[in-house]
């Protein structure tokens, strides 16, 4: 499994603007179907630091032109304790298993001496699938360097829709965004931790390096950011983009077709590369074109 794989599950779930970058794009597009009915698509980052705001003027001139906000889940569900609870029960190991039973026992030492070093508890990581360990322990390392999920972009325009009474919809629902996860294969689970504490100590670098190219509209940097790695991990890639991205058209369609004005915040990978919404988007005839 190869390098960056965890920053991009975490950011599903800094190039230089040499690199590809468009002078005056946005990593936003605007999808127009027929009679002149619009929608837009802007990619995300789930998690940022303070520096990157105030946004784009581009992004935020397209959200105050739009009358509904659709992100792929309801980020009040997220948010509810008792849902939560709910959604990562299944990301607990049963049957009597525990981590050490379900990984090599060299990989466990590493998870053990990273959990201590950080202070997290190992009688809880002792019952999480390999999958949710690697999310759980990357997490600190990002919050430590500033980035953090209440500024991400889909908060944040969550944040302003909910201040400002902006009708909301979400894509699917928080057990379907786990599950995708949930469903691996516990060997590709055990990659997937593995690559996770190898990555450990660059994870800062390779997000800033991500939140870089996104804030230049680098389309080009993000795809070979995010999908090269997904792509050595096939299983992965299908469940996590080509999957979701196939249900997702259709919502984009009705809101075209009902000329809702919907504003669309999705994770950047979706938007990029051979499986994007924009290109499965113009091979379905509409025009899309980044801002």
């Amino acid at each position: 499994m190869t390098r960056r794989l965890t920053a991009v599950v975490a950011l599903v779930l800094l190039l230089t603007p040499s690199l590809g970058a468009q002078a005056g794009k946005s990593f936003l597009w605007k999808v127009e179907g027929e009679g002149g009915a619009s929608a837009y698509l802007l990619g995300s980052l789930h998690v940022l630091t303070p520096e990157w705001y105030p946004l784009n003027a581009t992004i935020n001139k397209a959200f105050a032109e739009s009358k509904v906000l659709v992100e792929e889940i309801d980020l009040d569900e997220a948010g509810d304790p008792t849902q939560m609870m709910s959604a990562l029960m299944k990301a607990m190991l049963t049957d009597g298993q525990t981590l050490d039973t379900v990984i090599a026992p060299e990989l466990y030492a590493e998870v053990r001496r990273r959990a201590e070093k950080t202070g997290m508890p190992m009688m809880a990581i002792q019952r999480m699938k390999p999958w949710l360990v690697a999310i759980t322990l990357m997490a600190p390392t990002l919050q430590a360097a500033g980035f953090k999920p209440e500024l991400g972009v889909d908060r944040h325009f969550f944040d302003r829709a909910v201040a400002g009474g902006m009708k909301r919809q979400a894509l699917e629902t928080l057990q379907y965004q786990l599950d995708r996860l949930d469903g691996l294969p516990m060997k590709l689970q055990e990659d997937l931790l593995k690559a996770t504490i190898a990555d450990l100590d660059t994870e800062v670098k390779n997000v800033n390096e991500m939140a870089q190219a996104w804030a230049f509209g680098n389309v080009a940097a993000i795809e070979t950011l995010t999908l090269a790695a997904l792509k050595a991990a096939p299983e992965l890639y299908a469940r996590l983009l080509i999957e979701r991205n196939n249900n997702w058209i259709p919502h984009v369609e009705t809101c075209l077709a009902q000329r809702a004005g919907c504003f669309i915040v999705v994770g950047a990978a979706h938007l990029v590369g051979p499986d994007g919404l924009p290109t499965l988007l113009t091979k379905m005839g509409y025009k899309v074109t980044q801002q």
